[in-house]
């Protein structure tokens, strides 16, 4: 499989990771703790491993976007770590919560219709064991993200500005190439090769034909670096002017751009009429 077709599924392949992550492991969990309740001599039924495992992972998927929402907020990276461990650190005690309180309410649903009634038991106590479980969880959530973002980063190639690592070379601007590292390997991309340029996240991501390129830079950043052959199209996309085939308009005001490699960028109505402008 190459990068490229991983990309266009990307969505796909991560949403199908995180469940069958969840599921093994309530899986393994579940098993385990009945054996272990089983030769204690403990009084449950064997379903009941089953709900409290699965109303604990059911909770971390749906907390899982806000996770990443988060981290968005505050990287994990370099120069930003002062502020971001602190900030993650502070964040596992209302998402811990929010866990605790939303399993409870998945066993008590599951226990009332086995005819059966489920107690939490002294919420002082269970809360600060549960949160020395939930800050685990939480660590391993972001080492998984991460350790993903480094791998597909190496595999789909990372783009940078030649000048990049240089503490003395300025912000300048980039009208003719940039250095793409990949797997080992490092290559140049023409920047008249890019079609257009996407907001993700904390990259922006080149489009050059089929490839994506990751690119560690705002918006604002790489809009003010390029010269006037890319044009701000929307809140999220830049696009090469000479890469644009059609601008297909809508009665709401806003547009699409047609470009020459088939792809379709959106185009906001505050950037509508100055697209037209440019390339009339």
């Amino acid at each position: 499989m190459t990068p490229q077709t991983y990309l266009r599924h990307r969505r796909t392949f991560e949403i199908g990771f995180w469940l069958l992550l969840a599921l093994v492991n309530a899986a393994g969990n579940s098993i385990t703790v009945g054996i272990d309740l089983g030769r204690l001599g403990e009084p449950v039924d064997a379903w009941e491993p089953w709900v409290w495992e699965l109303s604990s992972a059911a909770t971390w998927l749906a907390l899982l976007p806000l996770l990443l929402a988060f981290d968005r907020r505050f990287p994990l990276r370099a120069g930003q770590l002062g502020r971001s461990v602190p900030a993650h650190l502070a964040f596992t005690v209302p998402y811990s919560l929010l866990h605790v309180v939303g399993m409870v309410l998945l066993r008590e649903a599951a226990y009332a219709a086995m005819g059966a009634d489920y107690r939490f038991g002294d919420w002082g106590a269970n809360l600060g064991y549960e949160y020395l479980k939930d800050v685990r969880t939480y660590g391993g959530f972001i080492a998984i993200v991460y350790l993903y973002r480094f791998v597909l980063r190496r595999w789909q190639g990372e783009a940078g500005f030649l000048t990049q690592g240089r503490e003395d070379a300025p912000a300048e601007p980039v009208t003719d190439r940039f250095l793409v590292k990949k797997l080992g390997r490092e290559f140049l991309v023409r920047v008249d090769d890019i079609d257009w340029i996407e907001a993700a996240g904390n990259y922006v991501t080149l489009h050059v034909g089929e490839r994506l390129y990751p690119l560690r830079e705002t918006m604002g950043g790489i809009g003010g670096r390029l010269d006037a052959r890319f044009a701000r199209v929307h809140r999220s996309a830049i696009v090469n002017l000479d890469r644009v085939r059609e601008i297909e308009p809508f009665d709401t005001g806003d547009a699409r751009a047609h470009l020459l490699s088939g792809a379709a960028v959106p185009v906001s109505r505050r950037y509508r009429q100055a697209l037209k402008d440019r390339l009339g």
